[in-house]
């Protein structure tokens, strides 16, 4: 890993999270990602489950967590099982978790080489009732690929059918959600990392650049800090493609006249951020892009300001969608009979603005958190109104990184990231 050790007392402390909501005389287990195949002998750079990351801190393939807080023996309230590593694997893949390391990282102390997972699980289950399983029941989940974690699911369903089952996932959602102070640190160091691409950007884009070298600037300045890279698969799209909202494939040139939407952000110790901005190829907003984006960048700031303990998300996007359609008809891009004909399914401001404006973020770019409970205090969520229009060949959208407060406005990580026209437009013309 390049970026620098985490204190273990995080992972000690969301442990103790999730154990106190586990029901009596249960297990629960979480396993590492696998190694996935491209080809040949080739695999995919490894990114350790979310999960046992965020319970235990380790960061290689081939590991498992072991969590039995009514344990007979002490000792087996929680393991963590690491493959045995010799000099063979060191000279050829390098260093893997010793035994001693394995407990400095997660503050776990007993830990077994992977070996003895099979011959030490058996003889918990003879102490339990039930069995909390690790399923992704993420609201916007499509994984088709088959985990290490679905391969232990259906193993452990055969060998002990006696037992009940529970999940994991509703603890998850709900201690993911709300973050530790180290947790928002790490993503603040996230965010101060994209912003250093952000600006060496701003020096770099001029008429005739081409969209991936734009991308080339953001992993140079986000490697140079440490960043294992992108936290999601960057969106640079200029001209017409800014209303593509998942372009990705940032083969286009840079045009004069046109704007760039920037949907990018740095990782950093596996936690995210998620940043958008638009900016002038030729480094000058015209009149009408100037009155596009201060209509975004007004709803952005206003509907930041929704996000306070007590807001329901369904709730909070009806009130964002109201200050979208004032935007929109102080534009002229809406009159009045477009909003008393409208669909109430699919209000007239979709027309101009289709996706949503916050989700969860940390761990993954759309993390794990409760979305049908009032939000609270040390939530982080993502703010990204834009406004989109195909015949004018211009897409904007504009995004923050934010932490909901137990009082007041929430704080938001990317306040250094530059935003205002006056200060892009400087920045590019320095």
């Amino acid at each position: 890993m390049k970026y620098h050790r985490i204190d273990n007392r995080l992972f000690i402390k969301n442990r103790e999270k999730f154990t106190a909501k586990m029901k009596s005389k249960s297990i629960a287990v979480f396993n590492s990602n696998d190694l996935y195949p491209i080809g040949a002998d080739s695999v995919m750079p490894f990114q350790q489950a979310r999960d046992i990351f965020y319970l235990s801190g380790v960061d290689q393939e081939e590991s498992i967590l072991l969590l039995f807080p009514d344990a007979l023996d002490p000792k087996h309230r929680e393991i963590l099982f690491v493959k045995e590593t010799n000099e063979h694997i060191a000279i050829w893949e390098g260093e893997k978790l010793s035994k001693e390391a394995g407990f400095e990282v997660s503050g776990i102390k007993t830990i077994y080489w992977l070996s003895d997972f099979n011959k030490v699980f058996f003889d918990l289950m003879t102490e339990a009732e039930n069995i909390y399983f690790n399923t992704n029941e993420h609201y916007r989940q499509a994984v088709e690929t088959e985990t290490r974690e679905d391969r232990f699911i259906k193993w452990c369903k055969e060998k002990f059918p006696a037992h009940k089952w529970e999940k994991s996932n509703p603890i998850l959602q709900e201690i993911r959600g709300v973050k530790e102070q180290q947790e928002i640190d790490l993503i603040e160091h996230a965010c101060s990392i994209t912003e250093k691409g952000f600006r060496r950007v701003l020096n770099f884009v001029k008429p005739g650049v081409w969209e991936y070298e734009i991308e080339a600037e953001y992993i140079h300045e986000f490697i140079r800090n440490r960043s294992r890279g992108f936290s999601y698969t960057p969106i640079i799209a200029s001209g017409f493609n800014a209303n593509v909202l998942h372009y990705i494939e940032n083969n286009q040139q840079c045009k004069d006249g046109d704007l760039i939407l920037m949907d990018v952000g740095a990782s950093y110790a596996n936690y995210t951020s998620d940043m958008s901005r638009t900016i002038p190829v030729n480094g000058r907003f015209t009149q009408r892009q100037k009155d596009i984006y201060n209509a975004v960048l007004k709803v952005k700031n206003e509907a930041t300001k929704l996000l306070v303990p007590g807001t329901i998300w369904a709730e909070y996007h009806v009130e964002v969608g109201k200050l979208m359609t004032s935007e929109l008809l102080n534009l002229g891009l809406l009159d009045k009979a477009d909003i008393q004909n409208e669909d109430p399914n699919w209000p007239a401001y979709k027309k101009y603005f289709m996706h949503g404006t916050s989700h969860h973020m940390g761990l993954d770019t759309h993390d794990y958190g409760r979305l049908k409970t009032p939000m609270e205090a040390n939530m982080v969520f993502t703010v990204e109104p834009g406004i989109y229009l195909p015949k004018e060949s211009m897409g904007i959208r504009l995004e923050d990184d934010v932490v909901i407060q137990p009082t007041g406005e929430p704080v938001n990580l990317m306040k250094n990231i530059p935003i205002e026209i006056e200060e892009i437009e400087d920045l590019m013309n320095s």
